[in-house]
């Protein structure tokens, strides 16, 4: 092979062949030359990740969150853009649990939003200053606000019976006691179900049932259930732990496989939660997380739905403080000055006698904030009167709130 005749020949292409015009399309322009040519600015200061010297005051804490995470007393949360991100509190990111402990030098972004550098806490003993921005993109793209502790929101395994309950069963959580290695090395791993008789005679043939991984079984945990179909229970169980349902080959006394379908990988303290959760009905706000085995409180965007349709209404906008009053009721009167840029809004002439009169409204629909974060509340008019320059509007039913 003549390698120089091969070079030869490729530098002879026609297609090689540029006209001036031609060859100039692969020109550069001279404001992009010295955009090109222009320095890159840098940032003046890179935020640092370092050892945290004093980790000690924080360890406790982060041990603290991650056991109430693991009992449901805390949960996940998705942040929106809009989310504001406080000190004091903690939140994911990527995948590590973080503490906000202060914010310094804050200031308001391009955005409007506040920022400034911030003292974050990992979970691996290491701090670093990056800026509250930041902070909150992160959280934002790839992360979690974590709730604070709410006892309220606690659910009680166990139900207690009430006159014209029903009792329809007991829900077990049990561990298999199986001895062969692809079930007994798997930490966390329950059994969840249902029986309408005791537990104890339900689990009585354990080690020769299919459904029990053919071994014999300890009861984790029991309780009566009131007033709930064994088949919903068990579907809402389902769903609800379906991205952790353990799947594994039995074989029974006849040889037969089979895949048995209640058995999941998760605490024992969350599935506790969740079926208080389940028996409370509040179990639809939330998900599971299998990553970080935790709760995760799904965010609804609230929206109205009441019909308007044939009414006449007004919308004003509120602060915080007055939509939260006139949601609770305790607004009962609602003024504002009759100016100029107002003037059609609250009143009309009459082309009988050309005179002004107040404009009528069935409902005010007050509202504060803005895009997703919006918060409204529609209210009936009892009454519209007129007195030294200010329109008064006599508040009655809330007919709905959106917060």
């Amino acid at each position: 092979m003549d390698i120089d005749k091969e070079l030869e020949d490729l530098f002879d292409d026609p297609l090689l062949d540029l006209s001036e015009q031609e060859a100039g399309l692969f020109d550069f322009p001279e404001e992009m030359k010295r955009v090109m040519a222009t320095k890159r600015v840098q940032p003046d200061y890179y935020a640092q990740k370092k050892p945290c010297e004093d980790f000690e005051l924080y360890r406790g804490m982060f041990q603290q969150v991650q056991k109430e995470l693991k009992e449901g007393k805390r949960s996940l949360v998705r942040s929106s853009k809009t989310s504001n991100m406080n000190a004091g509190h903690f939140y994911v990111m990527g995948g590590m649990l973080v503490y906000l402990a202060e914010i310094k030098e804050t200031k308001r972004s391009r955005n409007g939003m506040i920022d400034g550098r911030t003292r974050c806490i990992f979970e691996n003993g290491t701090e670093s200053d990056l800026l509250l921005e930041t902070v909150r993109r992160n959280v934002v793209n790839d992360g979690y606000g974590v709730t604070e502790p709410n006892e309220k929101e606690e659910s009680d395994f166990s139900q207690t019976m009430s006159e014209g309950d029903r009792a329809t069963g007991f829900v077990y959580v049990l561990r298999s006691l199986s001895s062969a290695p692809e079930i007994a090395g798997v930490k966390d791993l329950y059994k969840i179900g249902f029986t309408v008789n005791s537990v104890e005679e339900r689990i009585a043939n354990a080690v020769h049932e299919p459904t029990y991984l053919m071994a014999p079984v300890e009861i984790k945990l029991t309780a009566q259930i009131v007033n709930m179909n064994s088949h919903i229970f068990e579907s809402l169980v389902h769903q609800f732990f379906h991205a952790v349902q353990f799947q594994v080959k039995v074989y029974d006394d006849e040889g037969v496989e089979h895949v048995p379908s209640e058995w999941y990988v998760a605490p024992l303290e969350i599935i506790e939660t969740v079926i208080g959760k389940i028996a409370d009905g509040s179990i639809t706000r939330y998900s599971y997380n299998a990553e970080l085995k935790s709760l995760e409180k799904r965010v609804f965007k609230n929206t109205s739905t009441f019909n308007t349709k044939g009414l006449k209404v007004l919308k004003m906008t509120v602060n915080d403080s007055e939509i939260s009053s006139i949601a609770e009721g305790r607004t009962k009167e609602f003024s504002r000055e009759l100016k100029q840029n107002v003037l059609n809004k609250f009143t009309y002439i009459d082309e009988a006698d050309n005179k002004r009169y107040l404009r009528r409204y069935d409902v005010i629909n007050f509202v504060s904030g803005k895009g997703s974060g919006q918060k409204s509340v529609l209210v009936k008019v009892e009454d519209i009167s007129f007195k030294e320059g200010v329109v008064n509007f006599r508040l009655g039913l809330v007919l709905e709130s959106v917060l």
